[in-house]
This record gives structure tokens, C-alpha cells and sequence, in this order.
């Protein structure tokens, strides 16, 4: 829209969001071969995808994206949050008839969870470790060691002049 569109009052244009085009090529192309294989393990670079079918499997995906966060938002309003939990989707899920979806996606969530645990923990103790070293370098000078110069006795004093 030009600059004098919008100053005569016009509506200013909604910004349309996008899904990464690579990722929904690359999800297309994997479940495409999946179900083109009865084994599964085909190869995905001989699967050709208009780019019209891309638009439309990304522009269904976004509405499909929206739809459900709407819906999740809702249910959250309605339980007086302002945060929508992993509970809400799946309530949502329930909600606009997409049963077959929670237990993969719980079981995914879990799967997601239990994952990131492991590196949570990892980079806790990794803070703690690091928390340690400064406390005992504290106490090393709090206390005087590590701070003190050894005393050579066969070195001249300044005392004897």
C-alpha cells in the first residue's frame, strides 16, 4: 500500500505470516515417501511437489496453527490464565475434533521433555560447578590461601640495613 493510500484512511494492510518454506518441503516430501513406500525407506528426492501444492499445504497448516492456538487461548481465558499450557492445546485438540492427534503429540511432548531434562541438568551442573570454583576462590583469599608469598631464608631481609 502507498503512502497516499493510507493517508486518505484506508486500512492498512495485515501482515500475512509465513511458514518456513524449506520445512514444509522437506515435511511434505518425508510423509509423501512414507506413504508412496510400503517400507518407508524410498528415497524423498525423486518426489516432485508443485509449488502450488507447497502454498497450499503451508497455507493450511497456518490457518490450522491459528485455529487451534485460538482455541487453546480460549480455554485458557476461561480457566482465568493469561498462559496457554501444553493442557490447553490438547483440550483444544479435543475441542475442534482432532482426537487423533493427542496421544502422538503427548507422546512427542513427553519424548521432547525428557530430552531437554537431561540437558537442563547438564547445564545446571555445569552452573554449579562453575558457582563452586568462584565460592572456593573466595574462601582461598578470605582465608589467606593461595595469597601468601613463601619465605626464602637465604635471601637478604630489608630488615638488616
Amino acid at each position: 500500500m502507498s503512502k497516499a493510500n493510507a493517508s486518505k484512511g484506508a486500512t492498512p494492510a495485515i501482515e500475512v505470516e509465513e511458514l518456513p518454506k524449506a520445512i514444509v518441503r522437506r515435511v511434505v516430501k518425508d510423509k509423501l515417501t512414507v506413504l508412496s513406500n510400503d517400507d518407508g525407506d524410498g528415497d524423498s528426492n525423486n518426489i516432485a511437489i508443485h509449488k502450488d501444492v507447497l502454498l497450499a499445504f503451508s497455507e493450511s497448516a497456518r490457518i490450522f496453527i491459528h485455529y487451534l492456538s485460538a482455541t487453546a487461548n480460549d480455554i485458557c481465558k476461561e480457566s482465568k490464565r493469561q498462559t496457554i499450557n501444553a493442557e490447553d492445546v490438547f483440550n483444544a485438540l479435543e475441542e475442534i475434533e482432532f482426537i487423533e492427534f493427542i496421544e502422538p503429540l503427548k507422546a512427542a511432548l513427553k519424548e521432547f521433555r525428557k530430552r531437554n531434562a537431561g540437558k537442563k541438568a547438564g547445564a545446571m551442573k555445569g552452573k554449579v560447578d562453575k558457582k563452586r570454583k568462584v565460592d572456593d576462590t573466595l574462601k582461598e583469599k578470605e582465608s589467606g590461601e593461595g595469597g601468601e608469598e613463601e619465605v626464602n631464608e637465604d635471601a637478604p631481609s630489608d630488615e638488616e640495613d
